[in-house]
């Protein structure tokens, strides 16, 4: 394995279903995230790099998963900065806090909502397998080992994946009682 890199991203629902993706560029659409800092938990990274992509206030309802990003080889080299890292991605269940962003996105991240059932065919892997993840209701998902020749098909069932998987989150007791997951 090369370095490792801690990200976080979430599938971001409005009241409809649909999921708010974000494309930078001409390059593939993603689900909203990035980073983590140094000592930065996923929850609060999740919480910060979301609204500073989105501008939208997120309510983050659960865990979908831990995506583990491998680099095609160790060996490959990309440009000067040497191999690519590997990357562990926590991806979470999130809901649109408002009805509209609370403060415009920063330039370069063109952001759109989409019915899961009809995503852009210019979608990254992680992003098509984490809406299908979420959308079928699972939760505590390992995904492991994408990005390597022959590596799983994202539409794939998971590594793992919470026992009552096929059930809404609410009906599997997977969401405490209260407020969402905040700072």
């Amino acid at each position: 394995m090369s370095t490792l890199t801690w990200a976080v991203a979430a599938v971001v629902t409005d009241d409809t279903g649909r999921v708010l993706l974000c494309r930078q560029g001409e390059r593939r659409y993603a689900l909203p995230g990035g980073r983590l800092r140094p000592a930065e938990s996923p929850v609060r990274a999740a919480l910060r790099d979301i609204r500073a992509e989105t501008g939208w206030e997120i309510e983050l309802v659960d865990l979908v998963g831990v995506y583990h990003l491998s680099s095609p080889t160790a060996n490959t080299l990309a440009g000067r900065a040497g191999p690519l890292p590997d990357i562990l991605v926590h991806v979470f269940r999130a809901r649109a806090a408002e009805i509209g962003p609370s403060a415009d996105p920063p330039p370069g991240c063109r952001l759109s909502w989409h019915t899961p059932t009809a995503l852009p065919e210019a979608v990254t892997p992680l992003t098509r397998a984490a809406v299908a993840d979420a959308v079928a209701g699972r939760s505590g998902v390992l995904r492991d080992g994408w990005g390597t020749p022959g590596s799983p098909d994202p539409a794939a069932p998971p590594v793992a994946a919470h026992a009552n998987a096929g059930q809404p989150p609410e009906q599997r007791g997977a969401v405490a009682p209260g407020p969402p997951l905040r700072q």
